[in-house]
């Protein structure tokens, strides 16, 4: 299934509706009818509402996670801005189809990675993919015990951001450690960590497939003046202050993509979604795209270089806010918006690519991972990585 759509003024595709109806086996079904599963992928993410009345209690969740943001009186002033947004953000679920399909993806995704790990890596299997939310159903705390119900022998902790950041990846690691920091892990299960993924040749090749994808609908004459955008999830400049390694693991990857694709067009990596009135990482994507029209650029490709699979920070901000609403505004000749890794079959490869190589490397765990920010004053942070560092192990 290739979900990658066109994309320029006037014709963005608002209604994602087909995918709500995506066939998937759910997180209890076995990837062997006959063998219970050996090893379990847990894959991480931070989740979306799959219904728009989820929309509160997820904004909640966001708001009151300090390893997420800071805000002072949080326990107050988090369920205020969570409320106030609230109507907001439940509109723009409702102009994408209703609801997130990032559940639906990340199912997909890990029921096609766990096929082919059982041909490449059959001594480890049979596999078994678990999705593990931080803000939404399935929450982390509900799989991990879905984990321990099947008897997994060993679970592969499998961060679905490639670019390791504290607000989000490390957000993840802390909700496992404070669920089992209390339980202690189960006696016959292993556990190990892939925490960052940002420059694997596979992942490049992917997303250098989707931009070629998009470059074929731009004449020849001017295809190779298209300004290609790759738009990450932009931090607070304290967060890139205090050490977090995002924002250079992002370049990376991007630098990894422009390699494949022989540096054929100008390029430049922009952030987007910024919230709050703090300082945030730029330049943004929306005020990129102005920068370059003035600038005489009338044809765009803008990448979301951070995201695994499609969501509301794709649907919603790239495809209405800007490849419409913003195209129309500035009337740009062309824009269009390369789809998410998805399904495709190399993202599809370099997943279980990544998990082969981890369960034939020596290493649990990686010493970036347990190497704090040399800023950090997260507490919590320092007792997470502490126990992963004394508890994953091959």
């Amino acid at each position: 299934m290739n979900l990658c759509k066109i994309y320029s003024p006037g014709t963005c595709l608002r209604n994602y509706k087909f995918i709500r109806n995506l066939s998937m086996s759910g997180q209890r079904r076995e990837n062997s009818k006959d063998s219970k599963p050996k090893t379990g992928i847990l894959m991480l993410n931070m989740g979306g509402p799959s219904k728009v009345e989820q929309v509160g209690e997820y904004l909640l969740r966001i708001m009151t996670d300090r390893d997420m943001m800071q805000l002072p009186i949080q326990s107050k002033l988090g369920p205020w801005i969570a409320k106030r947004r609230t109507p907001e953000v439940m509109k723009k679920y409702s102009e994408i189809g209703g609801g997130s399909p990032i559940l639906k993806w990340s199912n997909l995704q890990g029921e096609l990675m766990c096929q082919e790990l059982d041909k490449i890596s059959p001594e480890s299997g049979p596999h078994k993919h678990y999705v593990a939310f931080r803000y939404a159903d399935p929450l982390t705390d509900v799989t991990l015990q879905q984990l321990e119900a099947d008897g997994i022998e060993h679970t592969i902790i499998f961060s679905q951001y490639p670019q390791y950041s504290c607000a989000t990846s490390g957000s993840s690691f802390n909700a496992i450690w404070n669920y089992y920091k209390n339980r202690g892990l189960p006696k016959n299960m292993k556990l190990s960590i892939i925490d960052r993924w940002p420059t694997h040749s596979l992942l490049a090749r992917t997303f250098a497939e989707r931009i070629k994808d998009q470059l074929k609908h731009f004449d020849e004459k001017i295809k190779k003046d298209v300004m290609i955008l790759f738009s990450a999830h932009s931090i607070p400049l304290k967060n890139l202050n205090r050490g977090d390694a995002y924002p250079s693991e992002v370049a990376a990857t991007v630098h990894m993509v422009m390699n494949e694709l022989n540096y054929c067009n100008p390029y430049h990596l922009v952030w987007q979604s910024k919230v709050g009135p703090l300082p945030w990482l730029g330049p943004f994507t929306d005020e990129a795209i102005r920068g370059y029209v003035k600038q005489g650029k009338k044809h765009f490709i803008i990448v979301p270089i951070a995201f695994v699979n499609e969501h509301i920070e794709t649907l919603h901000e790239l495809d209405i806010e800007y490849c419409d609403e913003l195209a129309h505004e500035l009337k740009i000749e062309k824009i269009r918006r390369a789809a998410a890794p998805n399904d495709h079959p190399l993202f599809i490869q370099a997943l279980a690519d990544i998990v082969k190589n981890h369960l034939h490397s020596k290493s649990a765990i990686s010493p970036k991972f347990i190497t704090r920010c040399p800023h950090c004053v997260n507490t919590n942070c320092l007792s997470s990585k502490t126990w992963f560092s004394k508890n994953c192990h091959l």
